[in-house]
Formats: structure tokens, C-alpha cells, sequence
């Protein structure tokens, strides 16, 4: 068994967990909430399988390296590590309505990752280092978080909205949400986690410019994305703690800071030149 017929079988798994998640907000059905729980987990199981088989294969190759280093490689690592923090705060904060919206992103990107070359090659001298784990790795997990807080965010603002109209509070999926303080609580926390990691991850990155360009910073479009990505979220941070900021406002400024974070990860490898291009 290769580690690409393994990541075709994740793909699907993701999708049904998908499904089943949708599934249980539209019918209220624990058994199903339990089905789309156990489908996730199974997905980050073959997911797992993969990458380690994949690591493993490199090796028989004579490359030897951790399978992070493309895109193929960061886009079934994003979509894993999404899996993982989303089933993390179901199970921290209990709500497994989220997923529904959270759950589409690891098929999605699992199903884009699929259109892309997914050969075994090489590093190039600029990715080989000993910084190459740390900085993807906080780097994605931070991604996640945001993701996750993303999907949570879009909740909270068709919550409130139900709640600020008594007359359709009850109605459809939204009255079986939890409430909007809860989610926004939950938005905030994601959106916590995953800073520092970014915050590691940038820094990280630094350093190992350092090393492969003779410079801790050289504004190429990555690293000035990276920068607007965490400016964004520190000012989601400083105007939450100092100024109160929640609700609606912080809402929208997640959801801004996703939209740039998924840029700073694909718009810039797909569409900007620069040292890191070779991500795309």
C-alpha cells in the first residue's frame, strides 16, 4: 500500500465525516453526532498512516526527509492538522454542531491537495535544515486554529442574528447552537492558541532565512504576508483584552484574518514571486 492510495482513502473518509456532521445539525441525531466524531478521528488515523508511510518511502528513496516540504505535502498536513484542533475543541467545549462548518476544510483541501503532483523529491539546499519541522509545523497548527475559529465565528454571527429576532430564535439549526457568548468565547480561545504558534513559527522562519539567505528578514511577499496575518490577529488580541472587543466586531475581524491567512499561505505560492516560491 502506497501512501498515495492511503491519502485517497482520508480524502473520502473527511468527506463522510462531512456529511455525517452536516447530517447531525439537520437531525439532531446523537448517533449521528457520535458517527461524524469517530468518521473524523478515523480520517486523522489514515491521515497519519500516510504521512508516516510517506516519511518511510522517502527513506527507501535514499531522500530521507519529513513530508512537509510542497505543496502537496502542506496542504495534507493542513488538512490534518485542522482535524485534530476541531476535535480537540469538540471535545474541550462541546460543540459538535461546529463542524459542520469546520469539517468541509480537510476535504476540501484533501481534495485540492489531489490535483497537485504528489512525487517524492528531493529538498532543495534552502529546505535543508534543521528549522524545516518547527517552522511548518507551528506554522500549520497556528493556521488551523484560525481555521477552526473561522468556521466558530461564522456560527456566532447567524446565532446572534436569530437571537436579536425573538421571533425566529427557536427556529431551524440555530436553536440547537449553543449560545452566541459560548461560541464567541470559543472563537476567542482558538484565535489564542493559535497566535503564539504563529508568533513561533515567523520566528523560526527567521532564523532559518538566516542560515538559507543570509538575512532574518528580506520583505519578500510570504514573509510581509506573515506579517499582515499576524498583525491582524494581534490586533484582534490587544482590542479584545484592553478595549473589550467581542461579538460581531470580533467576529468579522476572524473571519478577515482567515481570509488572509489563506492567502499568505496559497495566494502568495500561487500568484506572487519571491524566495518562496518554490511552495508552489
Amino acid at each position: 500500500m502506497t501512501n498515495s492510495l492511503l491519502f485517497g482513502i482520508s480524502t473520502f473518509v473527511y468527506f463522510f465525516a462531512m456529511m455525517l456532521y452536516v447530517s447531525y445539525l439537520a437531525f439532531r441525531s446523537e448517533g449521528l453526532g457520535k458517527a461524524a466524531t469517530l468518521t473524523l478521528i478515523g480520517g486523522v488515523v489514515v491521515g497519519t498512516a500516510a504521512m508516516l508511510l510517506r516519511w518511510y518511502e522517502s527513506y527507501q528513496m535514499g531522500i530521507g526527509r519529513a513530508p512537509l516540504t510542497n505543496l502537496y505535502e502542506s496542504l495534507v498536513f493542513f488538512a490534518w492538522t485542522i482535524a485534530i484542533v476541531y476535535l480537540l475543541m469538540e471535545r474541550k467545549f462541546r460543540i459538535k454542531t461546529a463542524g459542520a462548518f469546520v469539517a468541509p476544510f480537510p476535504f476540501i483541501i484533501m481534495a485540492y491537495a489531489s490535483l497537485n503532483p504528489n512525487e517524492i523529491q528531493p529538498l532543495i539546499p534552502a529546505l535543508q535544515s534543521n528549522w524545516l519541522i518547527s517552522h511548518v509545523v507551528t506554522c500549520f497548527v497556528g493556521y488551523a486554529a484560525f481555521a477552526v475559529s473561522f468556521g466558530v465565528s461564522f456560527l456566532y454571527l447567524f446565532k446572534v442574528k436569530a437571537e436579536n429576532n425573538p421571533g425566529k430564535k427557536g427556529e431551524g439549526f440555530l436553536g440547537y447552537l449553543p449560545a452566541a457568548e459560548v461560541l464567541d468565547e470559543v472563537g476567542y480561545k482558538t484565535i489564542a492558541i493559535g497566535f503564539p504558534l504563529l508568533t513561533i513559527g515567523i520566528i523560526t522562519g527567521a532564523f532559518w532565512a538566516n542560515v538559507a539567505w543570509g538575512t532574518y528578514w528580506s520583505w519578500d511577499p510570504k514573509e510581509t504576508w506573515s506579517l499582515i496575518v499576524w498583525l491582524i490577529y494581534a490586533a484582534y488580541l490587544h482590542a479584545r483584552i484592553t478595549r473589550g472587543w467581542r461579538g460581531k466586531k470580533a467576529a468579522i475581524l476572524s473571519i478577515v484574518g482567515f481570509g488572509a491567512t489563506i492567502f499568505c499561505y496559497l495566494g502568495v505560492n500561487l500568484l506572487l514571486s519571491g524566495l518562496h516560491s518554490y511552495g508552489g
